[in-house]
């Protein structure tokens, strides 16, 4: 069973077991955390603890919005893990033929490969927990809709489409983000998304 800690007066305290929560005072605004979680959430935050105490999930509008240079690093960070897996691969798949031309095929294979990957695998990781590929999760970011809430995964493949609209303006579709209060790129206000940044305590 995981051990609990509870920030109380600004300072955390236990840990405590589970049940021990109960008379603990925890409000819905408490923050919280188990020993398997990587960062404090509000009481109501946690459906364990929510049904424990009895609390209503109150969703927060989201405060703390990505700048788009934080974006386009996540994004680097994203092209550059799969460049490498598809690098590694491509050495194996290499080291196993000795035609020139399916070594040129394979190589030139990725110029599509890669682009492919990456939209598959931001659309599965933005409707994920994480709510963000490992670029953006290693850097604070999230993906959520306009409430805060994680996206399905069909709103995250409209989001992911959408970004051809910010490419093909020239990347003005990008540069929307610098005018916009919430940061929002073109894609991100057709699909109703926003990116923004870990609460900070």
């Amino acid at each position: 069973m995981d051990s609990w800690y509870i920030v109380i007066d600004g300072k955390p305290e236990g840990p405590f077991k589970f049940e021990q929560l109960t008379e603990k005072s925890v409000r819905y605004s408490t923050f919280i955390k188990s020993t398997d979680m990587d960062d404090y959430k509000e009481a109501h935050e946690i459906p364990q603890i929510r049904e424990l105490l009895g609390f209503k999930h109150r969703v927060a509008l989201p405060q703390y919005y990505a700048t788009l240079d934080l974006r386009i690093l996540a994004s680097v960070i994203d092209y550059l893990l799969i460049t490498a897996a598809y690098s590694f691969l491509l050495v194996i798949i290499i080291s196993f033929t000795s035609s020139q031309f399916i070594k040129i095929a394979i190589t030139i294979s990725g110029l599509v490969l890669i682009p492919v990957t990456k939209f598959v695998y931001a659309c599965i990781m933005e409707s994920s927990p994480k709510q963000g590929s490992y670029g953006k999760y290693w850097l604070g970011l999230k993906v959520c809709d306009e409430a805060g809430l994680t996206l399905s995964f069909g709103k995250s493949i409209i989001r992911n489409l959408a970004k051809i609209l910010s490419k093909i303006t020239l990347g003005l579709g990008y540069l929307m983000g610098f005018f916009s209060k919430k940061q929002q790129c073109l894609h991100d206000i057709v699909a109703g998304t926003l990116v923004i940044r870990d609460r900070l305590i």
